[in-house]
């Protein structure tokens, strides 16, 4: 059974108050107790709308004085174990009567009070002997034990789906302002410009067309689309896959997609939640300047008044971690103190590259990568002019100190904050290097060029070093080249 309850990570969905009101009634004999959910779906999972408690004659009601946004909801049984999928589209009338037998969903159920129902279930029944073959074709397909068999079922498998194809372009021929319809065009992706691309400008020209007719059969200006199966895994496939993942091409797409949602509500206030909560924690360097740009055009211009203060703070104190420190930019200067009480300024650091790495002796993996980092430095990068600014993290200068001098990486710029600093810091309101440089676990490493800009962070040393010993790589060879 799929997923009854979805967690939210950083934003909550916004869920559309209308006046109406709802009431569906479901009749299910076969029931004399029990709590029923109805729920819609929602990407992966079906969400909660409502509930209830059979009686003894095995009805239940689900009632509310707003009515409900369109979409595709369905019904979870006792025992979860059973779910029936039904319409309820935007604006129409929501008194619907479902009088369901859980033994044959298809045929013996019938719903009154909702056209939309009727298309949408003899829809299933027209397709239900084709799905069977497919399913059968699929696990025979699974068993094969020859190449011939997985060809044989394969083929049988491409052939009855493309009877399934030409059913629902028929049904959308016959009924082409049904609710229906638009939810199966909905469900279309575009086909690729050619089945068999032979060149590599064949490839590109496949990509371009899919990308460029990848929302041609979605609206942004229905609502109904957002309660589907289908539309949240579509954003995560083309944000995720489809999208080059440079932080500007992914911008400019959610900023079009956001002026066109501007006319429906629902639409706008869940796109802009779900890219608030898909680039919350990026996935990439350099794509914390996507919730940087959400938070400063819409966000902080009060374009998101549904959002609780709570939500308002989580992402406006995110947003604020990230934008002091975006990749391309100036680091923040630190002016820190050294073991032997000498201020030590970063930007004082005169170096090809500066990592920056801010860890503490009583943290077990820092004991394990700071003489790591050293051996690397003491390998590598001391003779191409890398140097290391390091901060210690927590208020244990013995403790760090001691463990400079037995690990013998005197050779560091090591500094930390000392108390009358930090209140010095607290009384001045001014930020602290831990929300200057998002640390919130240690070791973190930055890595910055001669001009203190930052090229890369959140990175292992590793991954440093390999940026490194390219960078020096394309730097000869361009030397050569120059000869």
């Amino acid at each position: 059974m799929k997923k009854i309850f979805s967690l939210a990570v950083a934003v909550i969905y916004f869920v559309a108050l209308h006046a109406q009101g709802y009431k569906i009634t479901l009749k299910a004999p076969q029931y004399k107790s029990g709590i029923a959910y109805l729920v819609y779906h929602l990407g992966k999972s079906l969400d909660v709308q409502d509930s209830g408690v059979f009686d003894k004659n095995g009805m239940v009601v689900f009632s509310g004085k707003d009515s409900l946004p369109g979409g595709i909801y369905a019904i979870v049984f006792p025992g979860k174990s059973q779910t029936m999928d039904f319409l309820i589209n935007t604006g129409s009338n929501q008194l619907i009567t479902i009088k369901a037998d859980t033994t044959d969903f298809l045929n013996k159920t019938h719903i009154s009070g909702s056209p939309e129902n009727d298309l949408f279930m003899k829809y299933q029944r027209d397709l239900l002997p084709l799905a069977k073959l497919l399913d059968a074709e699929r696990r025979a397909y699974g068993l094969s034990k020859t190449k011939e068999d997985s060809a044989l079922h394969e083929a049988n498998y491409n052939k009855y789906n493309k009877e399934v194809i030409a059913n629902r372009e028929v049904f959308i021929k016959n009924y082409p302002n049904s609710m229906l319809v638009v939810l199966l065009e909905a469900m279309r992706e575009p086909q690729p410009l050619m089945q068999k691309p032979l060149t590599r400008q064949d490839s590109l020209d496949n990509y371009n067309y899919y990308k460029a007719h990848y929302w041609d059969n979605i609206s942004f200006m229905d609502e109904r689309i957002i309660r589907t199966p289908f539309f949240v895994p579509r954003l995560e496939a083309y944000y995720q896959k489809v999208l080059q993942q440079e932080p500007d091409t992914i911008i400019a797409q959610m900023d079009y997609q956001l002026l066109l949602a501007r006319s429906c509500p629902e639409m706008y206030k869940f796109l802009l939640n779900w890219y608030t909560d898909e680039f919350f924690y990026p996935k990439y360097m350099g794509q914390d300047a996507i919730l940087v740009h959400l938070f400063e055009k819409y966000h902080s211009q009060g374009l998101s008044p549904w959002l609780t203060k709570k939500q308002e703070d989580l992402i406006s104190n995110r947003a604020y971690m990230e934008m002091s420190n975006l990749v391309g930019e100036q680091a923040a200067d630190l002016n820190l103190i050294d073991s032997s009480g000498k201020h030590q300024s970063l930007y004082d650091l005169k170096a090809d590259y500066t990592v920056v790495v801010f860890w503490d002796p009583t943290c077990g993996h820092c004991k394990i990568q700071i003489p790591k980092i050293d051996s690397i430095y003491e390998a590598s990068w001391k003779k191409h002019d890398v140097k290391i600014y390091a901060v210690l993290t927590e208020a244990v200068p013995d403790e760090w100190k001691k463990y400079i001098r037995d690990n013998k990486i005197g050779e560091w710029t090591n500094v930390y904050q000392t108390e009358e600093m930090k209140d010095a810091e607290e009384k001045a309101n001014d930020p602290n290097f831990r929300q200057l440089y998002d640390v919130t676990s240690t070791p973190t490493l930055y890595l910055l060029d001669k001009d203190k800009r930052i090229v890369a962070k959140h990175l292992t040393w590793e991954q440093i070093n390999d940026f490194l010993t390219l960078k020096w790589k394309e730097n000869a060879d361009s030397d050569k080249s120059k000869k």
